[in-house]
Order: structure tokens, then sequence, then C-alpha cells
């Protein structure tokens, strides 16, 4: 799984836990050249010492902040000379009934879900314009595919990033810029913890009781990477087995 990882270039959102910390450990281990975006400084500053890396791998970036994204590629760029992936990860899961009203956390879920991915879109696209070459990683959800109750404005952020992705990649085809959408089901992270709803969260536990290690999506995240540079996988659905939402 090396073949096309090691050496490149990874920016990573959302890298101090979950899914964002379990692909830094494993591109890692693969040989990848990481930088390394959250909120939480302090937990990534500790994962990049834990992985071997400087301080200078880790930007505090808060994705609702266009200058802050654009300041974590552009760091990237300054300390190894390009940007040769883009993992657009960052994300919120704050579920609730419509009815409930929870205005705010539909606000939190768009800045994050949807208008971070286009900011790192915007921040990594100028340079791999200019290279010829990268490959921009957007995560979805299986809420992209289906709506449930209580889940509304959640799936609607993840069906947006599935769009966003879809003519992201019509549209970089000139510029020989990969595509790659994920969308997990039950992957055990922090995710859960964001929401607020009782009724929700107590539904959404008993489909996160079937919940799959991150590593799980670290290693799809890998298998995008290692194709060769003239295979380019577009999405990738993945659930636990015994998953049937």
């Amino acid at each position: 799984m090396e073949q096309n990882i090691r050496g490149k270039v990874v920016v990573i959102t959302g890298a101090s836990s979950g899914l964002g910390e379990a692909t830094a450990r494993l591109l890692s281990r693969l040989g990848a050249k990481l930088v390394l975006g959250a909120r939480r400084e302090e937990r990534l500053l500790a994962l990049a010492h834990e992985l071997g890396l400087g301080d200078d791998a880790v930007v505090r970036t808060d994705v609702v902040r266009r200058e802050e994204v654009k300041q974590l590629v552009d760091h990237a760029v300054k300390l190894h000379g390009r940007i040769d992936v883009m993992l657009n990860n960052a994300g919120l899961m704050p579920s609730s009934l419509l009815e409930r009203l929870h205005i705010d956390e539909w606000d939190s879920m768009i800045d994050v879900n949807i208008k971070g991915v286009l900011y790192g879109i915007a921040a990594a696209l100028p340079h791999m314009i200019r290279q010829k070459s990268g490959h921009i990683i957007n995560v979805s959800s299986v809420a992209g595919h289906k709506v449930g109750p209580g889940g509304t404005v959640y799936a609607a952020t993840k069906h947006a990033v599935r769009a966003i992705s879809e003519g992201l990649r019509q549209e970089v085809k000139p510029h020989n810029i990969r595509t790659t959408i994920i969308s997990p089901g039950a992957v055990a992270t922090e995710l859960t913890h964001t929401i607020t709803d009782p009724d929700v969260a107590k539904g959404m536990s008993k489909v996160y009781e079937k919940a799959i290690p991150a590593d799980s999506f670290a290693r799809t995240v890998a298998f995008a990477m290692s194709q060769p540079e003239d295979v380019d996988i577009n999405e990738i659905l993945f659930r636990p087995t015994s998953q049937d939402y």
C-alpha cells in the first residue's frame, strides 16, 4: 500500500481525533509528509510528537474561518514545496428533529460540513492547478446517500459534499487533479458526542453499537491515494458489515 503514498504531502483537517487522527497515523507509517489542522492544538501537538513530526507539522485551524484554512495549506506548501493531497475531513453531526428548531446547530453543520469543505478546496486548488497534479478527498457519509428522521440537516450537508465533489471532479480534469468522496457508515469517532437531542442521541447510539474502528476509514484513504496516477477513485461508500441503514 506504500505505493504512491511515500513522500506525498498530505494536509488533513479535523486531525485531532477520529477519522483524521487515524488517517494521520496510517499515512505516517506509510511515509507521507503530513501537515495537520484542527481547533484543538494541544491534541494535534501530542499526535505530531507521537508520530515523530515537528511542531511545524501542526497548524491550529478552524475550518469555518477561510483565512485559517488557507494558512494551513499555504504553510504546507511553504514547508514542503507542494501539496499532493487535501483531506477535507472536519465535520459535525448535532442531529435533531426539525421541529426542535435547533437552528444554531443547523448553522454550525452548514458552516463546518459544507463551507469547511469549500474553503479546503479553495485553499488547495490554486496550488494543484499550478502543479498540474493533486488529489482532493472529501468526507461525506452514508447520510449523503440516505435521509433519516432526525438527521435531515446533517444529511443535507453530506449530500452537498457529494454534489460539490462531483462538480469539482468534472472541472479539474484539464489540470490532472484527482477527486475522491468517502462516505462512511457507523465508524467509532467523537461525532456522536455532538448530538444534543436526547431522542436522536438514543437512536444513534443503537446504530453506533455496530461501529467499526476509525482505521477502517484510514485504509480507504490509503487505497484511493495508492492508485496509479491515471486511476481516479471517485467514490467509496462503506459500512460495518452488520449495519442495515
